[in-house]
């Protein structure tokens, strides 16, 4: 049996400037996205698209979704595998391919996380676990292009 979940969130633009889309250099990307019960977030595009670089864009979402999803299955898998992470970061590389015209997607993803676990007897099951835990991300599920991982596991006593 399947389930869904559904998802809501609104997008108000900012960036009129009082000529709204006359021209292409005459309006900003800013917006505001909105989620019930969370604090609304400034966003614009990335700056090579005319953004404002102080504030979020949906690159950055997008890498954040994949890396944060990663996450949090990966965590959900060593618990229930008995290993014990202590400590988790990750930084996440993208590249986003534009075309002649300017159409673009994503073209890969690659995860570096580092995991701390509590024994050196977790660290080979640790890193297995990425492997799982990219099946199970919803994030990675939704892409066209495969995502890749570069984990490094370690014990910090």
């Amino acid at each position: 049996m399947s389930t869904t979940h559904q998802y809501n969130l609104s997008i108000k633009w900012t960036g009129n400037q009082g000529h709204g889309t006359s021209g292409y250099t005459e309006y900003e990307r800013s917006h505001i996205l909105s989620i019930e019960n969370k604090p609304d977030l400034e966003c614009s595009s990335d700056t090579p698209f005319r953004g404002d670089k102080s504030k979020h864009n949906p690159e950055d979402f997008f890498l954040a979704s994949l890396s944060s999803c990663h996450m949090l299955w990966y965590l959900h898998l060593c618990a229930d595998a008995g290993v014990i992470v202590t400590d988790y970061t990750d930084k996440a590389h993208g590249v986003l391919e534009i075309k002649e015209g300017g159409k673009g997607k994503f073209s890969e993803v690659t995860l570096n996380p580092v995991v701390i676990v509590s024994d050196a007897s977790m660290i080979e099951k640790a890193i297995e676990l990425h492997e799982k835990a990219n099946e199970f991300c919803f994030i990675a599920n939704s892409c066209n292009f495969p995502i890749q991982h570069k984990p490094t596991c370690i014990v910090v006593s």
